[in-house]
C-alpha cells in the first residue's frame, strides 16, 4: 500500500526548547504516509524537546542544521512551536534564510504555536492569513499578517493551528497540503 506522501523529503525545523508533541505528531503523520523526515536545527548534535515549556521531555538527534540544509532538498517542512524553541530559531540567520528559501520555492509549510515567530522575523506573514498561539497574534499583525482564532488554517500551501489541542486536524491538514505538492510563488516569496 502506498502513502500520499510517498518518496517526500521533509524538513521539521526544531531546536532545544521545541513542544515535543508538537514535533513528534506531525512527524509520526507525515512518515505515516511514507515521508521521510530530518531535523534541521541551529546547531549539530542534541535538541531538548520540552512539555509544557517547563518539563524535559525527549532528545532528538539533529540531521543537519539550517547552515548546512538547502530548503530545496526539502518537499514541505514542519515548524512546532515551543516559546523557547521559537525564540532561538527567529534569531538564527540561517534559520531566516532556509524558511525564506522555502517560501520563494512555494514548499507547502505547517507551522503550529510559537512557530510563527519565525516567520515574523523572517519577514514572510505580509499579506497571509493564519493563526497561532495567542501571545503571538498582536506580532503577526504588526507584521502585515491577517490574524484569525481558528484550530487550522490554510493559505495556499502554509498550514497553521493554535497549540497542542489543534493537533489532529494539523495533522490531517499538512498531509493534504504536502501531498498538494509546492504551490505557486509570489514576488515576495509568498506562496499563492
Amino acid at each position: 500500500m502506498t502513502g500520499k506522501l510517498d518518496g517526500k523529503r521533509i524538513a521539521i525545523l526544531a531546536t532545544d526548547g521545541v513542544e515535543q508533541v508538537e514535533l513528534t505528531e506531525p512527524r509520526d503523520a507525515v512518515t505515516r504516509e511514507g515521508a521521510r523526515t530530518e531535523i534541521v536545527s541551529v546547531a549539530e548534535g542534541e535538541i531538548q524537546a520540552m512539555n509544557g515549556d517547563i518539563t524535559p521531555a525527549e532528545k532528538f538527534t539533529v540531521d543537519r542544521t539550517a547552515a548546512q540544509a538547502k530548503a530545496a532538498d526539502y518537499d514541505a517542512l514542519i515548524m512546532p512551536g515551543g516559546t523557547v524553541n521559537a525564540d532561538r530559531l527567529r534569531m538564527d540567520e540561517h534559520v531566516r534564510d532556509f524558511v525564506r528559501d522555502a517560501f520563494r520555492a512555494g514548499t507547502p509549510v505547517g507551522v503550529i504555536c510559537h512557530g510563527p515567530w519565525t516567520l515574523v522575523e523572517a519577514d514572510l506573514v505580509r499579506g497571509r492569513t493564519l493563526t497561532s498561539y495567542p501571545s503571538l497574534r498582536t506580532d503577526i499583525r504588526n507584521a502585515g499578517g491577517n490574524v484569525v482564532d481558528e484550530e487550522v488554517v490554510t493559505d495556499n500551501g502554509l498550514v497553521s493551528s493554535r497549540n497542542p489541542d489543534d493537533l489532529p486536524a494539523f495533522c490531517a491538514k499538512i498531509v493534504e497540503e504536502f501531498a498538494e505538492g509546492a504551490h505557486r510563488v509570489h514576488d515576495q516569496g509568498a506562496t499563492v
